[in-house]
């Protein structure tokens, strides 16, 4: 078991930036492939960066390529997303996802997921 813990939402002007954090307990977190998602109000769940247990790969969807960067601490037990030229689209509930069913790990058939944070980009 992985038990998963987001934080760093919130509120943010367009342009701006945040840093979201996982904090992982349980199950061995550093052999777990990483995942972050995001579901905006009335559409589905989507992939949005994953990462390899090494950190030496990562995964992101077109639309926060360059903008946001998936990263990890294993010796804190955590992931992280920054994200950076946040825009109004950007705005979701983020969740963090371990343990990818399938690889490449852009679906959303992990086996344990967060509660999620909210990101909200608004002038």
């Amino acid at each position: 078991q992985v038990q998963l813990v987001e934080s760093g939402g919130g509120p943010v002007q367009p342009g701006g930036s945040l840093r979201l954090s996982c904090a992982a307990s349980g199950r061995t977190f550093r052999d777990s492939v990483m995942g972050w998602f995001r579901q905006a109000p009335g559409k589905e769940r989507e992939f949005v960066a994953a990462i390899s247990w090494n950190g030496r790969y990562t995964y992101y969807a077109d639309s926060v390529k360059g903008r946001f960067a998936i990263s990890r601490d294993n010796a804190k037990n955590t992931a992280y997303l920054q994200m950076n030229s946040l825009q109004p689209e950007d705005t979701a509930v983020y969740f963090c996802a371990a343990d990818p069913s399938t690889l490449p790990p852009i679906r959303s058939n992990y086996n344990y997921w967060g509660q999620g944070t909210q990101v909200t980009v608004s002038s």
